[in-house]
């Protein structure tokens, strides 16, 4: 039995953006991405990562031949964008919820 295996319908050859989602056990699952939405996901050894790949949220470039991953290149650059972008995203919701929690304390005060 082969270590590695496609999504549930399996993604059509091609190249794609992935994201390491997650590990499980020895496996690498890969959300792969077509226009910025994800069309499918991939598992695969660990081994079969470039090793600054090895972490959650890592974006790889990828290319799928009859259904099995055939190269994956990391993109430092892009890894680094979307976690900027996400951490933005958290400081400017939690500066709004900090405000709120601001008008909360000077009513609770104000009793």
């Amino acid at each position: 039995m082969s270590d590695e295996s496609r999504g549930s319908d399996g993604p059509a050859d091609g190249d794609y953006v992935a994201v390491l989602d997650r590990f499980e056990g020895d496996l690498a699952v890969l959300l792969l991405e077509a226009d910025e939405e994800t069309v499918g996901d991939v598992s695969i050894s660990v081994e079969r990562l470039p090793e600054a790949a090895h972490h959650t949220d890592a974006v790889l470039h990828v290319t799928v031949e009859d259904g099995d991953l055939v190269d994956a290149r990391y993109d430092e650059d892009e890894t680094e964008a979307r976690a900027d972008r996400v951490q933005s995203r958290f400081d400017r919701l939690s500066r709004r919820l900090g405000d709120g929690d601001d008008e909360h304390r000077e009513d609770d005060a104000s009793r």
